[in-house]
């Protein structure tokens, strides 16, 4: 479908938004979910963004940076692919697996822009230094907008371009996949949401989740439940966890430190 002005403005705007979050990560406006929302919203296809968005969040969840390795840019990712869906027309399997497929390709790709913008970042950090010295604090000021609107560009011109490009060539693109790639894409996208949710598993499993981590499994699967009640019983669970954390005698002290058997809660309540 063709976009109108007002929403290719407002597309390249909520991009723009994604590219600072992912920076200030405030509002999360570069989290796949609330992306992808938000850029349905806009052009008039929400609920098909809306799923492609936790599609993507799922992957997403498996993405961390760790040390000097920096993960893939989930902000590029939710934009770009929620453009290329929308442009595309095919709201069905075929076109959310289709995006989801070039999300992470996307991904990765946007490590090279990120590298970019923090490295030119910390030439920006070393003028704000100097203006430091010299108490000029106006200087101070616009560099840091001038840092986090490179940051906010880093998404909108990519998002941008998308929309340059123009709905017929993405959905000739993606009409002349055949059968076996698209479908291909779709289990391999669904294998990568696997294994993102078991990463995150596997950093927060313990003795005393576990259990909890069934629970909501379980309750998930009934079909009745809607999100607000399934909501309201993750809190109910999430506030059980955190009485019973407090009154448990298994809690041993070593020099000072907890040691509960939950690493992230000692972490947490050593903080």
């Amino acid at each position: 479908m063709e976009l109108n002005f007002i929403q290719q403005i407002l597309v390249v705007l909520v991009a723009f938004l994604a590219g600072m979050e992912g920076i200030l990560d405030e509002f999360h406006f570069h989290q796949p979910v609330i992306a992808c929302t938000l850029i349905g919203l806009v052009t008039g296809h929400l609920i098909p963004c809306m799923i492609l968005g936790g599609s993507l969040q799922m992957i997403a969840l498996g993405w961390a940076n760790v040390g000097a390795a920096v993960a893939p840019d989930a902000a590029l990712a939710a934009v770009a692919s929620a453009i290329i869906l929308v442009l595309s027309g095919d709201f069905g399997a075929k076109g959310q697996a289709s995006a989801i497929a070039v999300a992470v390709p996307l991904a990765v790709a946007g490590l090279l822009l990120t590298i970019l913008a923090r490295t030119l970042a910390t030439g920006i950090v070393h003028i704000m230094d100097r203006a430091a010295e010299e108490g000029n604090f106006r200087k101070i000021d616009i560099w840091q907008w001038i840092a986090i609107t490179m940051q906010g560009l880093r998404i909108a011109i990519p998002a941008a371009l998308i929309l340059a490009v123009g709905a017929g060539p993405v959905r000739s693109l993606l009409n002349a996949m055949p059968t076996w790639l698209s479908e291909g894409l779709a289990i391999g996208g669904g294998m990568v949401v696997a294994v993102g949710y078991a990463m995150v598993i596997n950093m927060m499993a313990t003795g005393e989740v576990w259990p909890f981590f069934a629970i909501g499994f379980v309750l998930a699967t009934v079909q009745q439940l809607t999100l607000i009640a399934l909501g309201t019983i993750g809190i109910g669970l999430a506030l059980i966890y955190l009485n019973l954390s407090d009154k448990s005698g298994s809690g041993s002290s070593q020099g000072g430190v907890a040691n509960s058997g939950d690493p992230l809660g000692d972490i947490i309540d050593n903080y």
